[in-house]
């Protein structure tokens, strides 16, 4: 069988790479991926090829990995989190329908989730993402900046918790700004916000602070950022979202705004 695994690695500690992502590693004769995300499966990689590809080659690197598979050769394609969001799942799906070729029609391809850095980042301080939320990238490279501030306004109105994707870059820093100003309008100035960056490696840090004082020199490329709703608290160094149970537990309110606590881990 001609086989590509589109795998989920998770958010970088081994401890949360799935049995499934294991098992169709282990299957897979080629690894395409970013230098990065091969870097964090360590020995996993042992006796494989690896296909490093830099940041902004991700099309060649869906292509690739569909040839490998395409010429017999099992081939796992990998990104960090989830593969479905923000990362190569979609890619290669866009290539099926856009350029097909007649070597990829007989690929089976299995998709393998990952746990996302929303959901790691979110485990570390509590239950930020109990109720609903939205997720949105700030990296106008691929979306135009006027959908995304549309994005982040109906976020706003619609009360939503807010996982911020792509937040800076070295060249880019007013996109962060701009959705701190926009978000302000329909949030309180003590809003619970989290910034995780390297969530489950060994560099790992961890900060909440409160959506006035977030600010681009505490963010890079590495770092997510999760943004409360109007019902988001702090409490005793967590964070929840709150899901409608108030009047079913009875318990002394907690402290309404959070103050600045940085964890490093």
């Amino acid at each position: 069988m001609k086989q590509l695994y589109i795998i989920g690695i998770g958010p970088g500690g081994l401890e949360h790479l799935s049995p499934a992502a294991r098992a169709a590693i282990a299957a897979s004769a080629e690894l395409v991926a970013y230098p990065l995300y091969l870097d964090l499966l360590g020995s996993l990689t042992d006796g494989k090829t690896r296909h490093d590809r830099p940041l902004g080659e991700e099309i060649a690197r869906a292509r690739l990995a569909l040839d490998l598979a395409a010429s017999g050769r099992p081939t796992a394609l990998l990104s960090s989190g989830d593969a479905g969001i923000y990362a190569m799942a979609t890619l290669v799906f866009e290539l099926l329908d856009r350029e097909p070729r007649p070597v990829w029609t007989a690929v089976a391809i299995q998709v393998i989730p990952g746990i996302s850095a929303m959901q790691a980042a979110a485990a570390r301080v509590g239950a930020p993402l109990a109720h609903d939320f939205c997720t949105i990238s700030l990296s106008d490279l691929l979306t135009p900046w006027e959908t995304i501030e549309a994005r982040l306004h109906a976020a706003g109105q619609g009360d939503f918790v807010v996982a911020l994707y792509n937040p800076v870059s070295r060249r880019r820093t007013w996109q962060l700004v701009q959705a701190r100003e926009i978000l302000l309008n329909y949030r309180d100035a003590d809003t619970p916000v989290i910034i995780a960056r390297n969530v489950t490696r060994s560099n790992e840090s961890i900060a909440i602070t409160c959506l006035t004082d977030l600010e681009p020199a505490q963010v890079d490329m590495l770092t997510l950022v999760l943004i409360g709703n109007s019902e988001t608290r702090y409490i005793r160094g967590w964070v929840y979202t709150p899901r409608g149970y108030q009047n079913k537990v009875s318990s002394t309110p907690g402290q309404a705004g959070p103050a600045v606590v940085k964890i490093t881990k």
